[in-house]
């Protein structure tokens, strides 16, 4: 349990110093996801939903813009998202790694590396 609430720790300090950042990159995926909308004529839940879909690529396909302006934006989308899920990662990562080094006592892990 204090393993989990030090990663906790970690991660929401991580999160907090790494905000304006994130916060950008959803601003980016939301405006150009609208701009897409706009171009589209789709309704705004719509927008929102498509573009969440696109920046997570995840791409169930339902949805898909036919102008070539719009599937360039979408690519801007995809890229961006892959940006903001690429940090959360890798913040995700590291106050593991924090976290981890604060509670494993070394000499433990040697012995068992010894002993494989």
């Amino acid at each position: 349990m204090d393993f989990t609430l030090t990663f906790i720790r970690f991660l929401f300090w991580a999160l907090y110093l790494a905000a304006p950042l994130m916060v950008f990159l959803l601003l980016v995926i939301v405006a150009l996801g609208q701009w897409v909308g706009r171009l589209e004529k789709w309704a705004r839940f719509d927008t929102l939903y498509w573009t969440f879909i696109t920046a997570t690529t995840v791409g169930y396909g339902d949805m898909r813009p036919v102008r070539k302006g719009s599937r360039v934006l979408s690519v801007l989308i995809a890229l961006t998202g892959l940006m903001f899920t690429g940090i959360l990662v890798a913040l995700a990562l590291h106050s593991a790694t924090l976290a981890f080094g604060e509670h494993v006592d070394m000499g433990v892990i040697k012995e068992i590396k010894q002993q494989l």
